[in-house]
């Protein structure tokens, strides 16, 4: 009985290709908040991938309100549950509507093989989740912002190069996943060790397709042993610990499919950033070692409605959900300006 009740609740909800449902028992790696409603949906990016995502809603949300709405996504390797739920859940308090999602391939999204990434589709993936919030009934469609954390704060400027929709965009803590595939941390890998790495990774493409299974990435250690870099051990105590673990996230659990970085290695997603012509507010942290991705993504925006917003002191990850350090103040009023 209790089955049945749950498929007609979502016929219910089953409208336009998009399917809608009272979320579950909280899975969160945050606190849940009583000022908000989630829901959960499912919407398919022009690949025809069915997304998954929470919609949070500010509660009283009146029946006939139009309300700004915002797309969010990342960390690269993180689910919905982690830091771009918490800043949807965030936002959404102090009055948006906003859409957390699961890239394809990835968390409860749909797309085989899994663990897969594309700068193509996951730009998409953010124009996807615009579709969404554009038709969606207490959304404002002329007031849509993306927000991008980590590796989906480049892809978030890529889209809203080609998305003009897209009236407002933040990154939080920025990597350009095509930038540091192709050359490397700090730029370190020249071209003759660029052409070994896709010598290597092209091998493993004919590896796969004889086994048919897709080699694994090497993922974060079990264990430290204090010999790693500090911006792994960063990483480290996010993903797998309490305090930000979550089973379905491929950084806390998984492994990225090996052969993702050939397609990140060809293709930058940065260029055409400098035809980007609505609000850009771009955060990272003063201690991030990936705080240069951010600096020069930021010189490469035109127009005077463009903000680099440094915090003092922030690491990379503690732009993930350390409270006392993401500016949510500056956020809200960066959309409240861009978004009326």
């Amino acid at each position: 009985m209790k089955q049945l009740c749950n498929i007609l609740l979502t016929a219910i909800f089953l409208w336009g290709g998009i399917d809608m449902v009272q979320a579950a028992a909280w899975d969160k790696t945050f606190p849940k908040s009583e000022k908000v409603t989630v829901k959960r949906v499912h919407f398919k990016n022009r690949f025809g991938i069915k997304l998954a995502g929470d919609l949070y809603l500010p509660k009283g949300i009146k029946k006939d309100a139009k309300l700004p709405a915002i797309a969010i996504s990342g960390p690269f390797g993180a689910v919905k549950e982690q830091a771009s739920g918490l800043y949807a859940q965030t936002l959404a308090e102090r009055g948006f509507i906003t859409l957390a999602f699961d890239p394809s391939f990835t968390g409860e999204s749909k797309g085989s093989p899994r663990n897969v990434a594309s700068p193509d589709i996951n730009t998409e993936d953010f124009s996807a989740a615009v579709d969404f919030l554009s038709t969606y009934k207490n959304a404002d469609p002329n007031k849509i912002g993306i927000l991008g954390i980590c590796g989906f704060g480049g892809f978030a400027l890529n889209a809203a190069a080609m998305d003009t929709r897209i009236k407002a965009t933040v990154t939080s803590t920025m990597y350009d996943m095509t930038r540091v595939s192709a050359y490397g941390y700090f730029d370190a890998m020249d071209a003759d060790a660029r052409y070994a790495q896709k010598e290597q990774l092209n091998a493993q493409r004919t590896k796969d397709f004889q086994s048919g299974t897709y080699a694994p990435q090497p993922g974060l250690p079990e264990k430290l042993t204090g010999e790693e870099p500090w911006f792994v051990q960063d990483y480290w105590h996010y993903y797998k610990t309490p305090r930000g673990f979550h089973k379905r996230s491929i950084n806390s659990n998984g492994n990225w499919n090996m052969t993702s970085g050939l397609s990140l290695m060809n293709l930058p997603i940065l260029a055409y950033s400098s035809e980007i012509r609505n609000p850009v507010l771009m955060i990272h942290g003063e201690k991030a070692h990936s705080r240069y991705f951010s600096e020069d993504a930021f010189k490469k925006l035109t127009g005077n409605n463009k903000e680099l917003l440094i915090i003092p002191g922030a690491t990379h990850v503690d732009l993930y959900d350390n409270l006392e350090k993401i500016p949510f103040d500056k956020i809200e009023a960066f959309y409240r300006e861009n978004l009326k």
